[in-house]
């Protein structure tokens, strides 16, 4: 049992009879950018997410937007609530938001009006290789997608950044102008191995990123940074993540049930907790649930005695 507290920094929650998710729907094919995700296209819900996560000690749990068809997005926000009211979880919540739609403040708005909404997703992973992307073209390159970004903070939401490392610095840029919209990057940066300067663009996109204080990194996701991948792969990136960044603006995540296509939840919690095995107790215990309640402020008593 591993018992430091843990406030898994992100999870999705689905119900395929209720909210459309196209993503989850067949025909399922191998060439997409997680490849098929055909053995997670079921419900989903936090009974399931427990039973996958009992050897951990589990306090408390963030939900990212689960690729929900746009229309669902405030859906998605209405049911979350009331299941974190009916199971406990989840604590806060990461809603959808397109950020280059012109009227996304009035979306911004409605979320908001929700307790446990902190912020938005808006994946924009663009790349020249279009089995690769996410999105037709880069959006974090049009005066649109800065415009809705800028609107985050009339909301006192966050943003939780999913993109490629070639995308980063153009980001920064955006992210610079606005100081007190926090960016959470997702799944380490996702460096893509097989670009010829993969490792390269994502350490210059990362200390990009790393300059901001307002940015914070999440430790997960490390079947998108190789589908097969290793304990060593594991420990290179993110101890490269944790000199960026300091321990302080780190957070563990299994990104369950996704990340489930790459390995079970106890293959992916240990491999992270063999990588931050050698820091301090403090700091492993932000690492572990600290620095989420605080990012994403969630009440830090669910932590226990800790401090």
């Amino acid at each position: 049992m591993h018992d430091v507290p843990f406030v898994d920094a992100h999870v999705h929650f689905w119900d395929l009879a209720r909210l459309r998710y196209p993503w989850l729907q067949p025909p399922f094919a191998d060439g997409g950018p997680n490849g098929s995700v055909e053995a997670i296209a079921r419900t989903y819900l936090p009974g399931d997410y427990r039973v996958e996560a009992a050897a951990w000690n589990v306090v408390g749990a963030v939900h990212v937007d689960a690729g929900a068809d746009a229309g669902d997005a405030l859906s998605e926000t209405q049911w979350l609530e009331g299941l974190a009211g009916e199971t406990g979880l989840p604590d806060a919540i990461v809603a959808f938001a397109d950020l280059a739609d012109p009227n996304v403040g009035t979306l911004l708005a409605h979320h908001a009006e929700h307790g446990r909404v902190r912020g938005v997703r808006h994946i924009v992973n663009w790349h020249p290789d279009a089995r690769r992307s996410y999105t037709a073209a880069d959006l974090t390159r049009t005066d649109r997608w800065a415009a809705g970004f800028a609107r985050l903070a009339d909301h006192g939401l966050s943003f939780d950044l999913q993109c490629y490392p070639a995308q980063m610095i153009a980001v920064a840029r955006i992210a610079q102008r606005h100081p007190h919209v926090p960016v959470l990057v997702n799944h380490l940066g996702m460096p893509v191995l097989t670009d010829p300067d993969g490792v390269s663009d994502w350490r210059r996109g990362m200390a990009a990123l790393a300059r901001l204080p307002q940015v914070s990194v999440k430790l997960s996701g490390f079947g998108f940074v190789q589908r097969e991948w290793d304990v060593a792969l594991v420990r290179r990136f993110v101890a490269e993540t944790i000199d960026l960044f300091g321990p302080a603006r780190v957070m563990a995540a299994s990104d369950f049930p996704t990340d489930r296509l790459f390995g079970s939840y106890d293959m992916v919690l240990g491999a992270l907790a063999d990588a931050i095995g050698d820091l301090d107790m403090t700091d492993r215990r932000a690492i572990w649930g600290g620095n989420a309640c605080r990012l994403y402020r969630i009440d830090p008593s669910i932590l226990g005695d800790v401090k």
